[in-house]
């Protein structure tokens, strides 16, 4: 005689449960879905269509080229320059972004009198509207009446008032000063909540060991930034590469293009030479080397 086992089939009230919190779920996600597929992949695959053909933009009618723009850009000496400024613009005000950000949080770690309201002061920049911020760095930078240049020339430093938005390589010095500026709050954030969560007794330790304030920063606060700073690196890189407002409102990628980065090169190429196109395949080309980054961002996110 055989003994009968349990029963292993789910009942069908549970079945039922479980059927309807199953669409539960995918009726609470499908808005997100919906808005990552409005914003996210229909533009990704849009761009991806219409850099194989040679689209005029006010039209947006045109013929099939294939890879005839990828080579054109390839070719092309603009493209490189553009590129290249594109790198110099990320790591210039990055490293600046890094080095001001990390001064400043351990300057308002320590106790200071009014160190709430520095605190949210240093925060101004970040906030600030990017239009807002611009017409007062270029009414600062102006060569006629600028207050930069007056400072300079009472302070004997030059002679006359110096073109910093007009010429090479004053314009890109300039943009990589006020970009830094502009974004290193959000390192100051970072670094200022790693800052207090790191245990005294490390500090105490080496002190102890006889080590100095130069020591205490290199063989404890940096180690224990490393983490922070790895990731504070690769967000703000990704989102420095696709800069557009601050770089085309206060220079416009001038002069020539001396200041001209990929993200200006799309909207040159879709709007001032109506080759959609062709600001299509740039952007696929920029997309393709921020992808590089993000990889990165999200292996070190796992771990």
């Amino acid at each position: 005689m055989f003994r009968e086992g349990p029963a292993t089939t789910a009942s069908p009230g549970k079945a039922s449960l479980d059927t309807r919190y199953g669409l539960l779920g995918a009726l609470l996600i499908a808005p997100t879905v919906l808005v990552f597929c409005a914003v996210i992949v229909y533009p990704l695959i849009s761009a991806i269509y219409l850099g194989l053909f040679s689209i005029y933009t006010p039209t947006m009618e045109g013929e099939w080229v294939g890879m005839d723009n990828y080579r054109r850009l390839l070719a092309s000496g603009e493209f490189w320059r553009s590129l290249l400024n594109n790198v110099i613009w990320t790591v210039g005000t990055l490293a600046l972004q890094v080095i001001f950000g990390i001064l400043v949080a351990l300057m308002l770690h320590r106790n200071l009198v009014f160190r709430a309201f520095a605190r949210s002061l240093v925060l101004f920049p970040y906030f600030l509207s990017t239009v807002v911020a611009v017409l007062v760095w270029r009414w600062l930078f102006n060569d006629l009446y600028g207050v930069l240049n007056h400072l300079l020339m009472w302070a004997g430093i030059v002679d006359m008032p110096v073109d910093w938005l007009g010429t090479m390589p004053n314009a890109m010095v300039s943009l990589i000063l006020v970009g830094a500026w502009k974004y290193f709050p959000f390192v100051v954030i970072a670094v200022l909540a790693r800052l207090q969560s790191i245990p005294d007794e490390l500090y105490e330790a080496a002190s102890i060991d006889g080590a100095g304030a130069w020591g205490r920063f290199v063989d404890v606060t940096l180690p224990q930034l490393r983490d922070v700073l790895i990731v504070v690196v690769l967000l703000r890189t990704i989102w420095d590469f696709k800069e557009f407002d601050l770089i085309y409102l206060l220079t416009g990628g001038g002069p020539i293009i001396g200041t001209q980065t990929l993200p200006l090169m799309v909207y040159k190429e879709a709007f001032a030479l109506n080759q959609m196109g062709g600001a299509s395949a740039v952007a696929v080309l920029m997309m393709l080397i921020m992808l590089l980054f993000m990889i990165l961002y999200l292996s070190r996110a796992r771990d």
